[in-house]
């Protein structure tokens, strides 16, 4: 199983970057599929997810400002991120889930990807 981020760099407060994570390895419509972020020195914490037919769940931190979506027969999940702040800065991780529903939970995920930076300056 591989999950490829990529898509990260360095923005500006209030700009845009799109995320992108390609899953191999896994029938993807059976996965639920997350977004989570680390910044330096925190917790991993939960940012969206996704099920296969597109029921989402989001943190309250990112309601508004990030869109997750997916490809199912691209085998696709991806972050879209508006109003970008400071705070955002962190590295991003994919994550595919077997279990039924969706979850906040790292626990609650199977499989994770490498990571990707994103950097929002002032």
């Amino acid at each position: 199983v591989q999950l490829q981020a990529s898509g990260g760099g360095l923005v500006q407060a209030g700009g845009s970057l799109r995320l992108s994570c390609a899953a191999s390895g896994i029938i993807f419509s059976n996965y639920v599929m997350g977004w989570f972020r680390q910044a330096p020195g925190k917790e991993r914490e939960f940012v969206q997810a996704i099920t296969w037919n597109a029921n989402t769940l989001y943190a309250d931190s990112v309601k508004g400002r990030f869109t997750i979506s997916r490809d199912n027969v691209k085998s696709m999940v991806y972050l879209q991120m508006n109003s970008l702040k400071p705070e955002d800065t962190a590295v991003y991780y994919c994550a595919a889930r077997a279990g039924p529903g969706l979850s906040s939970a790292l626990e609650g995920y199977n499989y994770w990807g490498q990571g990707t930076l994103v950097t929002v300056s002032s």
